[in-house]
């Protein structure tokens, strides 16, 4: 066998894993079998960082799911959260109008505990609401619903009110807050 029959094509190695490591020649020179060796560990090296990138996707892929699976129940449970604070609202202004009901009061009260603990829950995962009222619009924070004039205090372009509250997960949006803007 010729020494250009051996020929060792890393490319194509890298393609096809179960093809042969050419044995070398006893006739060939050392020099030959230096390049062998050289190929033969530049394939390695291609091989462990193909592995290398591959790990790191696997990782990155995972962190992924889990991101989405967090958002996935993460929607439902706000509208709760959001269904709560309207009725803590709600009995606050009930309370005013009933001041002095025991019964009244007790469930008030239960209600504000509720919702605080509710939303020490969300604080632990890492949710926190997107302030929005007096902030410029930011599309990547606020959706528009509406446009009014703008007032003494607000410049064109500032969120003027909130109609339901938006929240974030980390650097990532879970849900944006829906709001009025000054034209």
């Amino acid at each position: 066998m010729a020494p250009s029959d051996a020929h060792f094509d890393t490319d194509d190695a890298l393609e096809d894993e179960t093809q042969p490591i050419p044995e070398p020649d006893s006739e060939s020179d050392p020099s030959d079998a230096d390049l062998d060796v050289q190929r033969l560990q530049d394939r390695l090296l291609r091989v462990t960082a193909e592995y290398d990138n591959y790990r790191r996707r696997s990782v990155s892929d995972r962190e992924e799911a889990v991101r989405q699976g967090r958002l996935g129940v993460l929607l439902p449970v706000l509208e709760v959260y959001d269904d709560l604070r309207r009725s803590l609202d709600a009995s606050r202004r009930a309370a005013k109008q009933d001041a002095g009901s025991a019964s009244f009061d007790a469930l008030s009260q239960g209600i504000e505990l509720v919702y605080q603990k509710f939303a020490d829950a969300l604080d632990k995962v890492g949710v926190e609401p997107i302030e929005a009222v007096g902030k410029p619009f930011d599309e990547d924070q606020h959706e528009a619903m509406m446009q009014q004039a703008a007032t003494d205090d607000a410049e064109s372009g500032t969120v003027l009110a909130e109609i339901q509250p938006g929240y974030r997960l980390g650097d990532r949006v879970v849900r944006h807050a829906r709001v009025i803007v000054a034209e």
